[in-house]
């Protein structure tokens, strides 16, 4: 059979996703639907971006893995862009369907607590929101146990002829991995005799900020739109996004910021 547009992109399966339960149903709905799945589809490309920028450290190819970095930061300020779109949503647009999520939450979203694991957000009690057993489970049950991001950065400065110690390169990667000073005199080398892996440093500094910057205008985008409620699916709401504020993914490179 030939191939088309719609066949190739599956144009057909994929309008069909969009199931508002509302009655009529809300005009609203949709756009509130059209919008997170858009940011599940963006969170299968950062993954698959992700693992392969893990594996281009691992092969330690600079080049490759400075051009993924800036791919994954480019996807991230698409995302804060569409905040702007949510927020179009008034207060009473969301109450017209609100109800009809019932215990739905972005809480739920297993492709976003793997990028937080692969990030090194590391917490196994949030495995007991998925069944089991279940693939979602599996799959965060893998990212918990598996090394992060940083942990791949770590191994790739090490091929690179930098002192990392090794009780850095085999930790306990299902643990938060603790800033270390160690690590921070080599990025502080790093940045004064290696230019190209320097621009890999700020180029994982790009996407924590872009990260961080995404955090915050959800949180406020909440706000605006539930204030203080409790979140959908029983969740907190705002106080628990509050308090994922300026935690940065990579604080090593933070912390080096006031030796220069």
């Amino acid at each position: 059979m030939t191939v088309t547009y719609s066949s190739y992109l599956k144009v057909d399966e994929l309008l069909q996703c969009q199931q508002p339960l509302s009655d009529g149903p809300e005009h609203d709905e949709l756009l509130f639907i059209v919008i997170h799945q858009s940011y599940e589809l963006w969170f299968k490309q950062l993954l698959h971006e992700l693992d392969f920028l893990v594996r281009l450290f691992n092969g330690g190819e600079r080049n490759r893995a400075l051009h993924t970095l800036k791919r994954v930061d480019a996807i991230y300020r698409t995302l804060i862009q569409q905040v702007d779109i949510l927020e179009t949503l008034t207060p009473l647009e969301f109450m017209s369907f609100r109800d009809r999520l019932s215990t739905a939450s972005g809480f739920q979203s297993y492709q976003f607590r793997e990028l937080e694991f692969l990030y090194g957000a590391k917490d196994a009690k949030k495995l007991s929101n998925y069944e089991p057993g279940s693939e979602h489970y599996r799959r965060l049950q893998k990212r918990l146990e598996a090394p992060t991001l940083w942990d791949a950065f770590l191994r790739f400065l090490a091929h690179e002829g930098h002192h990392i110690p090794k009780s850095e390169l085999e930790r306990d990667f299902s643990q938060v991995a603790a800033p270390s000073t160690a690590v921070q005199k080599v990025l502080i080398d790093v940045y004064r005799n290696d230019p190209l892996v320097s621009d890999i440093c700020e180029a994982l500094v790009d996407i924590d900020t872009s990260l961080q910057q995404w955090r915050y205008r959800h949180v406020k985008m909440v706000e605006r739109t539930i204030g203080h409620k409790m979140g959908t699916g029983g969740s907190s709401g705002v106080g628990y996004l509050q308090s994922t504020l300026f935690r940065p993914v990579f604080p090593d490179l933070w912390a080096i910021r006031s030796e220069f």
